[in-house]
């Protein structure tokens, strides 16, 4: 397989060349992410790390706790000169927020355990740092916006991002649609993929049409009415996080071995993708950075600074032709920093608009990554529309799209097409695997999750491998997005050159598990440890204990409706501590035991666990709580959402 071109030899400039950052202060929440991020897009980096730093915390920085409240955490200092002398200086801090302490914590108190979980029916954390990895990702955007803003003759403001509010972003459709006016188009149930053939393959089922579900499973023998009671669920699995359909589609999928499944997907139209194993992805890595940035032509006069007190991107344009969620929500970060986002959409109108459950006649999921955009109708399959598209393009800033991998140039609306009506456009791309892996299945979420070894490496060692029902590489990879966005803009600002980026949900997967995959490389065990961040259950809720003392709670046995919590792996806490040696914090040497917990109310449990030196939080395991507390708004439709994830000071 040939090597994709990284930054380093896809562009002969980088935005933050001539910049060097520097790190100080206790350790932030993906310190690791940020500093490689920094390097990737050409600044000088100090080989410091701060207090704190350690083997094993490769991509996010998993399993550290950080600072431990709003506005501590890690300090990053970025400063330099152009070629043209012009001065660069910008500050950024992260921080976990005003209650989470680490990942596990943030985790809990956001919601993301309450969706992760719905499959299962009980809280559930990601074994992976996915909140740590968001804020990561929203930090370089934040210092890319700053940046920008002074490469215009603004001012660069300090930067300001937390795990809390990082996470809540994740969330922000979930959070919509438990706020609405009306109910679920589809049960919130546990259940769901993935399946297992007979000789033991697991496996991903994915379509978008209703008639290739029903094909494969007739070509299967399943009875007609499952088949039409599960597509419903399985369709709404993106909306809802579960997909409680009939368990004789499982007993069906069990009764033919994998390559009859293989050929009835081949038939249908269906596609199917083995879940692959970390060390699987491991072998095959090509170490290519998340998204990659070429400069495609010259021709870009730099424009006049935003206003004073203006956000970053004021004054902006960007055109979006978006499905679903990647791209929307890379549109919808670059809206949030002050750009003008125009839609894109069909003729007739957007039909996700229309998505129940809906707030003032509009989808509440819509709204959360769509709202404040304008919305201009084109037909692209009529050349004259396209036509009008290209004239539209001659005055934006940028174009974003997600399309079908090839459809672009077949329409004529390629970056090469665009160039020459808007030789400084900053073209953009969201793909699901950007050409990196031949023979791969449909870039949708799920299988990216199947094909990548996330299903492992989400979930700990006694948990079988499943990729979250959460759109976990969606959101992550739309955060990648808008991050190539804003570093293409910065060098266009700083080369004078229009510029075509593009990222892909298989580069939101490798950053999801940098960590596994790199314990999978070394012939390490690449999971988590048993009942990792498993919630642990009270009489009337549910704690999340934090990382760094999991180990110090006797679990229950392993069970399916999370009573357990972590139990000591390969002799090391997540944070790198053996197993049982105290931290700098004075501990009691009695061991809370979680069936003790199981029978107290959750603020004496809360109060039982503190006694004994240990952290945790209570578990949002209803996100509707978070409507009436916290940093939740409600938009002009009455639809909840959440606050921008960063600060500029």
């Amino acid at each position: 397989m040939a090597t994709p071109a990284t930054p380093a030899v896809a562009r002969t400039a980088g935005p933050l060349d001539g910049l060097r950052s520097h790190r100080s202060g206790p350790p932030g929440p993906a310190d690791d992410l940020v500093r490689e991020h920094l390097r990737l897009l050409g600044a000088a980096t100090d080989d410091g790390t701060g207090e704190g730093a350690g083997e094993g915390t490769e991509g996010t920085g998993e399993g550290r706790g950080g600072g431990r409240g709003e506005g501590s955490g890690g300090l990053f200092a970025l400063a330099g000169t152009d070629r043209a002398d012009v001065p660069f200086d910008v500050l950024l801090r992260t921080g976990w927020g005003a209650t989470a302490s680490d990942e596990a914590t943030a985790q809990a108190v956001t919601g993301v355990m309450a969706v992760h979980g719905r499959r299962d029916g009980a809280p559930r954390g990601l074994a992976v740092d996915y909140a740590a990895a968001a804020t990561g990702v929203l930090a370089v955007q934040g210092v890319l916006a700053a940046l920008l803003a002074q490469a215009r003759g603004g001012r660069a403001p300090r930067v300001e991002v937390d795990a809390e509010r990082a996470a809540l972003l994740t969330v922000s459709q979930y959070l919509a649609a438990a706020g609405a006016e009306e109910g679920e188009a589809a049960e919130l149930a546990p259940g769901g993929p993935p399946f297992t053939s007979a000789d033991g393959v697991v496996f991903e089922l994915e379509t978008l049409d209703p008639g290739a579900w029903a094909a494969f499973w007739r070509a299967l023998d399943a009875p007609e009415e499952p088949i039409r009671r599960g597509w419903r669920p399985f369709q709404f699995r993106y909306a809802t996080a579960c997909a409680p359909f009939p368990p004789v589609l499982h007993a069906t999928s069990r009764a033919h071995t994998w390559e009859r499944i293989r050929q009835a997907a081949d038939a249908s139209g269906a596609e199917v993708c083995r879940l692959r194993s970390l060390a699987e992805r491991a072998a095959e890595y090509d170490g290519a950075a998340p998204w990659s940035l070429r400069a495609h032509s010259t021709g870009y006069t730099p424009r006049t600074p935003p206003p004073p007190g203006d956000l970053p991107l004021a004054g902006f344009t960007v055109l979006e032709a978006g499905r679903r969620i990647q791209a929307p929500l890379a549109a919808h970060l670059l809206g949030l920093l002050g750009a003008e986002v125009v839609r894109i959409e069909p003729p007739g109108g957007d039909p996700l608009r229309g998505m129940p459950p809906a707030c003032s006649g509009v989808s509440a999921r819509w709204l959360a990554l769509n709202r404040g955009k304008k919305a201009v109708e084109v037909d692209i399959k009529s050349p004259a529309e396209r036509d009008r598209l290209r004239a539209m393009a001659a005055d934006a800033d940028v174009f974003l799209h997600n399309w079908a991998p090839g459809k672009a140039g077949q329409l004529g609306l390629d970056h090469a097409d665009f160039a020459r009506v808007n030789p400084g456009l900053v073209y953009a791309y969201t793909s699901g695997w950007a050409d990196r892996l031949p023979g791969a299945p449909m870039g949708t979420d799920f299988m990216v999750q199947a094909r990548t070894g996330v299903g492992e490496a989400v979930r700990p060692s006694d948990e079988s491998p499943a990729p979250s029902l959460m759109t976990l590489l969606d959101v992550l990879g739309g955060l990648l997005g808008a991050e190539a966005v804003l570093a293409g803009l910065l060098l266009r600002e700083r080369t004078g050159r229009g510029i075509r980026v593009e990222s892909a949900l298989l580069g939101a997967a490798d950053l999801l598990t940098a960590p596994a995959r790199a314990r999978a490389a070394r012939q390490l065990p690449p999971r988590r440890p048993a009942a990792f961040r498993r919630p642990l259950r009270t009489a009337d809720g549910w704690l999340a204990v934090a990382d760094r003392d999991s180990d110090r709670v006797t679990p229950t046995p392993t069970s399916t409706t999370g009573t357990g919590t972590a139990a000591p792996g390969d002799g090391t806490s997540p944070a790198g501590t053996p197993t049982g040696a105290p931290s700098a914090d004075k501990r009691s040497t009695t061991r809370p035991h979680a069936p003790e917990i199981a029978q107290l109310p959750t603020s004496q449990a809360l109060e039982h666990l503190r006694d004994h030196g240990l952290t945790a939080v209570p578990v949002l395991a209803d996100l509707r709580e978070l409507l009436t507390s916290g940093p939740i708004t409600r938009d002009a439709h009455g639809a909840p959402a959440v606050p921008d994830p960063w600060s500029f000071l």
